[in-house]
């Protein structure tokens, strides 16, 4: 096999590749970010297998990174030894074992986002676009479809029909958020095209509602840790799961093409799962102690114990007792 040194113009090149398969601009930094680092460690050395594994085995040892992020980034690996043309040099994931809850810094709770809205009264763009991430579930990019022609639609093309990652989804709009959205549109003089805009124009993306949001963080009290956009996109999954416990019409609202994605989705923390499971455990006992079984012991007043309610000396049944004198 011919020897391949990585250099910056094979970065450039998996650039254009990413565009051209119409990759997010998202997923393109980030499979560029991955790919850049992994350059840097191979220093000018030949590629091979041998220096993928020990790049692996660098971002295990070095502690800086959780397993799941380390995945992600042999999985951008895996896209760029593929353009090219070096399946060979591809590692294994570290098989890693489900989390049955998320963590209690991770999950933005209702009682949060609510305190985040009451705070965004100020700034009526961001107030808007809070309830419309919460009352629909869409991604952050998908915000850009909305536009005035499309919240005037009415009868059957009256849902917002957005493109993401090659696929393409009819977004429910709740009549409560429409009529809000109207009357969002009108007082600010916005008679066509997107909605949600900077001052310069361009429509609103994932950077500039992240910076918004972060400077709710300090005047609410919320650990910013758990306030970003994609979170609210979570908030949304697990209040329509709570309500209907329909897994899969949530995936499709979601646009995920496998249900085991939109579990993640809906985990809870561990202190939700742990009042959960003390309940059931309640209950379970609960049944355990039945009123007949209740019934049948006495107190007994010398030792103040409970005890079955029949003497000790007296047999459970006089006639088939008389068979073992």
């Amino acid at each position: 096999m011919k020897t391949l040194i990585l250099t910056q113009d094979l970065l450039e090149a998996f650039d254009y590749y990413l565009r051209t398969n119409e990759k997010s601009p998202h997923t393109i930094k980030k499979y560029l970010r991955d790919a850049e680092a992994f350059y840097h460690f191979a220093s000018g050395r030949p590629l091979a297998k041998e220096i993928a594994v020990k790049y692996k085995e660098y971002l295990i040892e070095s502690g800086k990174y959780a397993d799941s992020s380390i995945n992600s980034m042999i999985a951008s690996l895996r896209v760029f030894f593929k353009f090219l043309g070096r399946d060979d040099c591809n590692v294994a994931s570290i098989r890693t074992q489900e989390v049955p809850f998320c963590p209690e810094n991770k999950s933005l709770t209702m009682e949060e986002y609510q305190k985040l809205l009451k705070e965004a009264e100020r700034n009526s763009r961001l107030q808007m676009i809070l309830k419309v991430l919460a009352s629909t579930g869409i991604r952050i990019s998908e915000l850009r479809y909305f536009t005035v022609e499309a919240i005037q639609r009415k009868g059957r093309h009256a849902n917002i029909r957005v493109s993401c990652k090659k696929k393409s989804r009819e977004i429910l709009i709740p009549d409560e958020l429409r009529k809000e959205l109207f009357d969002y549109i009108r007082k600010q003089g916005i008679t066509e095209g997107v909605i949600f805009r900077t001052k310069s124009g361009r429509p609103v993306d994932r950077s500039n509602f992240w910076r918004q949001m972060k400077r709710l963080c300090g005047k609410t009290g919320i650990d910013d840790s758990k306030v970003f956009p994609h979170n609210i996109r979570k908030l949304f999954a697990r209040t329509f799961y709570e309500k209907s416990h329909d897994i899969a019409q949530l995936a499709c609202l979601l646009g995920h093409s496998s249900v085991n994605t939109t579990i993640i989705y809906v985990k809870r923390t561990e202190r939700e799962v742990r009042a959960k499971v003390d309940w059931m455990m309640k209950e379970i006992l609960s049944r355990t102690n039945t009123p007949e079984k209740r019934a049948s012991r006495i107190k007994n007043q010398k030792t103040g114990r409970w005890e079955n309610g029949r003497k000790r000396s007296e047999p459970i049944n006089k006639k088939c007792t008389t068979l073992f004198v």
